[in-house]
């Protein structure tokens, strides 16, 4: 092939290549710095975040990527590098476990809302109307958050332990990997009882009964705290949504999914 010809094929495939080139740049040169955002989130928040988002995209024009899962989960998956803009924990401790590797802009870290822990059971079910009453013989099964990775799960271990009644309902266990599954257990009737969120109770309509409230002081308190991760590249959008979920009209709609407002 003459050299001509190679000149010629080579600024063809460049012309045809340089749209694609054009783009392989950092995603600040390509598009507005705010117009996505990867929020990793408590998959109990799923309903409300949802809504809110739909929200923060007629406000500012940008477009939030959910991830929901277990805290826990969430926590190790940014620990690992995963490329996430803001974090929001159904639990301080993953939070703080963050905190202390600077993973976090702590001056961006605020509890947002405040939940309670609930015993559920399938609505035509009677029978159950305490914690204690788990320990009978005829109740086989009792789905919760696996406490290695889901707050409610640490929250019911809690619980059970200062009501002193873990031994006896410790074989009973069956463990889930977020609270979400756990529902999802008491809806297929797949067990008899299950330890979930007021906030996941209230998504399940009247398909369940809350049969019992944990004490208040028979656990952690459960607050949601939301920040900024520190290597986020879209600072400004990530503090903006932050905002929302903080104002008025974000804690409405987490107050109509049944979390409680924190002001503080």
């Amino acid at each position: 092939m003459s050299c001509s010809c190679r000149v010629a094929i080579t600024l063809l495939l460049f012309i045809a290549l340089f749209p694609l080139l054009s783009g392989c740049g950092s995603s600040k040169s390509v598009s507005p710095d705010n117009d996505e955002l990867v929020v990793s989130a408590a998959v109990s928040l799923k309903d409300a975040f949802n809504e809110i988002a739909e929200l923060n995209r007629k406000q500012t024009k940008t477009i939030v990527h959910f991830n929901f899962g277990a805290s826990g989960t969430l926590q190790k998956q940014i620990e690992s590098g995963a490329p996430v803009d803001v974090f929001a924990s159904a639990g301080a401790k993953q939070m703080d476990q963050l905190a202390s590797k600077a993973l976090i802009d702590p001056s961006t870290r605020k509890d947002f809302a405040v939940n309670h822990l609930v015993l559920i059971v399938l609505a035509n079910r009677s029978g159950i109307v305490s914690f204690s009453d788990l320990t009978r013989t005829e109740v086989k099964k009792v789905a919760a958050g696996n406490p290695k990775t889901v707050p409610a799960g640490q929250y019911t271990e809690q619980t059970l332990t200062q009501l002193q009644l873990l031994p006896q309902i410790q074989p009973k266990l069956i463990y889930a990997e977020d609270v979400r599954q756990v529902l999802d257990y008491v809806l297929r009737d797949e067990v008899d009882a299950g330890v979930v969120y007021s906030s996941d109770a209230q998504a399940a309509g009247e398909k369940v009964r809350v049969a019992a409230q944990a004490p208040d002081d028979s656990h952690d308190p459960i607050f949601y705290p939301i920040a900024v991760i520190k290597e986020s590249r879209k600072q400004d959008a990530a503090r903006r949504f932050i905002d929302l979920v903080l104002s008025a009209e974000g804690q409405n709609i987490l107050a109509k999914h049944g979390f409680v407002s924190v002001t503080r």
